[in-house]
């Protein structure tokens, strides 16, 4: 069989410390401060830190300024942080320091009104004027595509709609879509036809993939988005985390395993393994719980 080509290099952006956090039951800020510290000092370069979102609907993201206030910034780390809307975004930039921005909307309506309460016009609307006040302000803006590859709480997008979403948003002046399994519904022949098709139509737009392990094929997909060629993970430190709309989904790939598992392969990330092991133990106990992650329980290389 013939190797197939992969990147030399991939970028893991870290959601752990909201994406992960987002279910969980609140931390004080000082410690959530803490956790983004640690996973810079590793050596990740893009985390997704804070959300300015609703703190009565999800009460583990209150205090996104508090938090924020306290990390020990490092040049060469883009923090960015997760905004629903117009008002978020203006929060977000009235903080001030962030790299990026991350607005959100589904690629279908049934997780759309699941998670925000709206149909998915009325949320590209949304992530119109997300981009606007981010291009006021000079912060590039991402979007969270989500329920890319299924939706459970109704009918799923196409392959067409999705393809046709990537192309509004690239329209509406996104710096980069995140492709999101938010339900762990993807596979790797769909993670193939979905890039395939948007190889096809839509260029000039960075894309993420953002895989959930809920049914067990995670780490299958991001090999089936390596030889798609793609160069961005999303991962959460600890495999922690997913929507709290949708229960019964959580756990991302686990930042410190997909590290392991593309630098075993010779791409590099740029990481430290040690380092992020005992970032995902901090994790652990700060949770008060064993994650699903598996580098901190596996044996060094060379033990039995």
């Amino acid at each position: 069989m013939i190797r197939p080509a992969l990147p030399a290099s991939v970028v893991i952006r870290e959601v752990g410390p909201r994406d992960g956090l987002q279910a969980e039951a609140p931390l004080p800020p000082a410690s959530r401060a803490t956790l983004i510290d640690t996973l810079a000092d590793a050596g990740l370069r893009k985390i997704e830190v804070v959300s300015f979102v609703s703190e009565t609907r999800v009460p583990a993201m209150a205090g996104a300024g508090d938090v924020w206030s306290r990390v020990r910034t490092r040049d060469g780390v883009r923090y960015s942080a997760l905004v629903p809307n117009r008002r978020g975004a203006e929060a977000a930039v009235a903080a001030g320091g962030f790299g990026a921005l991350q607005a959100f909307v589904s690629a279908s309506d049934g997780y759309n009104r699941k998670n925000v309460g709206k149909g998915v016009e009325e949320s590209m609307g949304d992530v119109a004027d997300v981009i606007a006040v981010g291009s006021a302000a000079g912060i590039p803006v991402e979007v969270s595509l989500s329920a890319a590859f299924g939706d459970p709480y109704g009918d799923p997008a196409s392959t067409a709609e999705v393809v046709r979403a990537v192309e509004r948003l690239a329209e509406l002046g996104a710096a980069g879509v995140s492709l999101g399994d938010t339900t762990g519904m993807a596979t790797p022949t769909r993670v193939w036809d979905l890039l395939a098709a948007l190889a096809e139509r839509v260029t000039g737009v960075r894309l993420n993939l953002h895989f959930h392990d809920t049914r067990g094929t995670a780490m299958a997909n991001v090999l089936a988005a390596l030889q798609a060629g793609v160069g961005e993970f999303d991962a959460s430190i600890g495999g922690m985390g997913g929507s709290p709309f949708a229960p019964g989904v959580n756990g991302n790939v686990a930042t410190e395993d997909l590290a392991a598992m593309l630098l075993g392969m010779g791409i590099e990330v740029g990481v430290d393994l040690g380092k992020l092991a005992a970032a995902a133990r901090l994790a652990g106990e700060l949770v008060g719980r064993e994650l699903p992650g598996h580098l901190g329980r596996a044996p060094a290389e060379g033990e039995a």
